[in-house]
């Protein structure tokens, strides 16, 4: 059995501020410091005395709430670049009022980019592929993953044995804080014991 965790990072910066989140490297509000303490609390709680491996998208916000979430469960992250946030491009460290006024492409399929050097969902699908792959096929029993809205909604989507076709139909998107438990059988079967719970970050 395998036991997958996965955690949208906490209140960053960008949430506040109202600009784009993205590649752009913003810190976790003190609000969000709170919320990743008490996601560490819980999850300590819930596994304790078991080996678990944490890892994180690099950027900062991602990076802050898996370094709060280790101390309680004794491990240490390991930073992957495949769990960073979609790459919107040239709209990184503008507002997002600009970002809804500069559209080049309005994204009406996987493949299309919402500006020209930034990434389509398929373009983050492909990024992401590889490390599901790889998580799904370590020995690893226990799993924590901490990344970003985007990127989460593409694993859920893996996870559910979707196509990156089916994402405009099917898209499960979670709020910051969000923690999702995730069981993968003996036999294979892929099971959902909760989604984006809330109740983590209180």
């Amino acid at each position: 059995m395998k036991h997958i965790v996965t955690v949208q990072h906490t209140q960053s910066v960008h949430h506040t501020n109202g600009m784009v989140g993205s590649w752009t490297d913003w810190d976790l509000t003190e609000t969000g410091k709170k919320q990743a303490d008490n996601i560490g609390k819980r999850l300590g709680d819930e596994f304790t005395g078991k080996d678990v491996v944490i890892y994180s998208s690099d950027l900062k916000r991602a990076r802050q709430t898996a370094e709060t979430i280790a101390k309680y469960i004794g491990s240490e992250p390991v930073f992957r670049q495949e769990l960073r946030e979609r790459n919107l491009g040239k709209c990184c460290g503008k507002s997002v009022k600009w970002l809804r006024e500069n559209i080049e492409c309005p994204e009406k399929t996987v493949d299309d980019r919402l500006f020209s050097d930034g990434e389509s969902r398929r373009d983050a699908w492909k990024r992401l592929l590889p490390f599901y792959e790889e998580v799904m096929a370590n020995d690893k029993e226990n799993i924590i993953i901490v990344s970003h809205g985007d990127l989460l909604s593409i694993w859920n989507a893996m996870y559910l044995g979707m196509t990156v076709e089916a994402y405009y139909q099917v898209d499960i998107h979670g709020p910051a804080g969000g923690v999702s438990h995730m069981i993968v059988d003996d036999d294979g079967k892929h099971r959902v014991r909760h989604i984006n719970d809330m109740s983590y970050i209180i």
